[in-house]
């Protein structure tokens, strides 16, 4: 696609920037000036957000696509700019940041009402956004890589808010250290990119691979991938996600469902141009394999943000593995439609969960609650919205995305196929599961027996993307050529493939929701215990330890391994490094000096003595030489 090349102050750059900054400018008013009045600062931020999410569909409506760049640092041959690429990749993801960041926003008013901290929440929430939108607007992989390290901050400062619960601070320095495995590998993508391309920005490498002087390595783009891995939340990297749930719920559904993880598809899709059949089969079996462990795991979970967080690990390893199985722009088309409707769905269902955990008191274990359903009905019914969304329901939005993927790895890998149409069954019964534990059923305790609805900033964000969860599978819905040229190159099956495929679909509905409504009754009054732990301990045991085996394997690394690497090299610090090479160079030369001072007493007869004794010796030195040259 050609962009139109503007100077950085066109009408069309300065709206772009505007959206970009606007949240900035309200961190640092909230930060600088509003530390003590959360209620000005919820407003100013969710303003902010508002003019994002208007400045963002202005934006994409307007269908102008173009590029800005200003230079900002130069060392002779090596320069670093600073541009915007607005193009339908940036036009969708841009609304999709905007529409659902101003939802989290609006949510918060009520779900944040009380905390204390509420001026340090929303100024969290405004620095996400800046970075989000970033590296969503971002010209080339530097600018990327700077956003991609700002938006790992900010995830930090909202995972923390409640920094007093030692569970949400270690989940957040979980979080940052282990993107920061990522995030090296992503960095050495950008290094190997330069030193082969001879640049990073993003339009040149298009125009190059167009012209067909693009040089292409596997490392490059598995490099780069690496920054997917950890951002995303796939194998081996996925292990801080589910921890993360310690962060309030808006701040999950914002960050953990809907962008941030959502960075990860985004950047694969920026960077299509470099990738090699190798590093793009690679990158589809991570995705495969990562959709399943994940949906394996989430069938034991008792907390009701945790099972949705394993949710998301899925569905992203879902758009990972339709990435890496398309070829000329089917995987990109079929990994951003998902990317877009899961955006939709899973923040409903976070919000919607967040308006469980309000009604009750802030109880998260699903076994506690139960009987909601004639409590909280507009969050029943939105939220069986969001669960048949991403169960694949035929005509919901996630039946349609969903489709295109399994269609996608039908006519490219059987073997990919079933494990991810095995995943949507898995989808299917946990999902259910955690459905009809919540909502059917007696209440379990005081907190769901009190259970109420909350205020309309609460329900108003349901509603609204109940309504997108619905509708936003309809392709021919979305305005005409506003995204043309992601969605366009959505897959779809045509003839006996897509009978095919419909009736797979719905049989795979049918199974994963049939046996989660047939093997979890509605719980009975005082019944807090799984089913499936009191059916099978065995088998429910087995999904545990399956959970925590790749906790188990990193903590067995850093206790075993890491630790004890660290006190090896500090006992080499201090004995050889600092003991002998330092100390010791340190000492010699003292005790030189302590020498050299007996000696110089101030005595002439003394100094007569050395001299005398240094004519000796010269003498003496001077003989051997002559000795040997005869």
């Amino acid at each position: 696609m050609d962009l139109k090349t503007l100077p950085i102050d066109s009408p069309d750059a300065r709206i772009a920037v505007a959206v970009l900054l606007i949240p900035l400018i309200s961190a640092a008013v909230i930060a600088l000036a509003l530390r003590r009045r959360g209620g000005i600062a919820a407003a100013i931020s969710v303003l902010a957000a508002a003019a994002v999410a208007v400045g963002a569909l202005q934006l994409a409506l307007a269908g102008g696509r173009f590029q800005a760049s200003v230079e900002w640092l130069r060392f002779g041959s090596f320069s670093i700019s600073l541009g915007i690429r607005f193009d339908d990749l940036a036009a969708l993801m841009l609304s999709i940041v905007g529409i659902v960041g101003l939802c989290v926003h609006v949510f918060s008013l009520t779900y944040m009402a009380d905390d204390s901290a509420k001026a340090r929440y929303f100024a969290g929430l405004s620095v996400f956004m800046f970075s989000m939108i970033g590296i969503v607007l971002a010209e080339n992989l530097f600018m990327i890589f700077v956003f991609w390290e700002l938006v790992g901050f900010s995830s930090y400062l909202l995972i923390n808010h409640w920094f007093e619960r030692p569970a949400a601070a270690a989940a957040a320095k979980k979080a940052f250290i282990v993107n920061r495995v990522g995030d090296l590998g992503f960095l050495l993508g950008i290094v190997a990119c330069y030193w082969l391309q001879g640049t990073v920005s993003l339009g040149e490498l298009a125009a190059r691979a167009a012209a067909g002087s693009l040089i292409y390595s596997r490392a490059v783009p598995l490099l780069l991938f690496c920054g997917a891995v950890g951002k995303s939340a796939q194998l081996p990297l996925q292990v801080w996600l589910p921890d993360a749930m310690e962060g309030p719920s808006p701040v999950s559904a914002l960050i953990h469902a809907a962008t941030m993880v959502a960075a990860g598809i985004y950047m694969l899709c920026r960077i299509h141009v470099l990738m090699v059949p190798e590093a793009l089969n690679v990158i589809a079996w991570v995705g495969t394999f990562t959709a399943l462990y994940a949906a394996v795991c989430a069938i034991p979970q008792r907390d009701i943000k945790k099972v949705l967080a394993y949710s998301t690990v899925s569905q992203l390893g879902y758009m990972v593995a339709a990435f890496g199985l398309g070829r000329g722009g089917a995987g990109e088309g079929a990994a951003m439609f998902h990317l877009t409707t899961h955006a939709f769905f899973k923040a409903l269902l976070f919000l919607g969960a967040g308006s469980v955990i309000y009604g009750c008191h802030h109880e998260q274990d699903i076994f506690k609650m139960g009987g909601l359903r004639s409590r909280m009905p507009l969050t029943f019914w939105t939220f069986t919205i969001g669960v048949a969304a991403i169960i694949g329901f035929p005509g919901l939005a996630g039946f349609f995305s969903k489709d295109a993927i399994l269609a996608l790895a039908f006519e490219n890998n059987r073997a990919i196929f079933a494990l991810l149409a095995l995943t949507a069954v898995l989808t299917g019964f946990y999902m259910v599961r955690l459905w009809k534990i919540v909502f059917l059923g007696a209440c379990q305790s005081d907190q769901a027996k009190h259970a109420h609805e909350g205020g309309i900033a609460l329900v108003l964000p349901l509603l609204a993307l109940a309504v997108l969860a619905v509708l936003g599978g309809y392709r021919g819905l979305y305005p005409h050529d506003v995204f043309a040229g992601v969605l366009a190159e959505v897959p779809e099956a045509e003839g006996s493939l897509q009978t095919f495929l419909l009736i797979a679909s719905i049989l795979i509905v049918i199974i994963g929701a049939g046996a989660a409504l047939a093997f979890y009754r509605p719980p009975a009054s005082g019944i807090s215990e799984d089913s499936l732990e009191r059916a099978s301990p065995g088998l429910f045991g087995a999904l545990v330890v399956w959970q925590q085996s790749f906790d188990r394997i990193y903590g067995y690394y850093v206790a075993k391994i890491q630790q004890r690497f660290a006190i090896l090299l500090n006992y080499v610090d201090i004995v050889g490094i600092s003991g002998i090479a330092v100390r010791g160079v340190a000492g010699i030369a003292e005790m030189a000096g302590m020498g050299a001072r007996k000696v110089h007493t101030g005595r002439v007869s003394t100094y007569v003595y050395w001299f005398l004794a240094g004519v000796v010796v010269l003498w003496a030195f001077a003989a051997g030489i002559l000795s040997l040259q005869r």
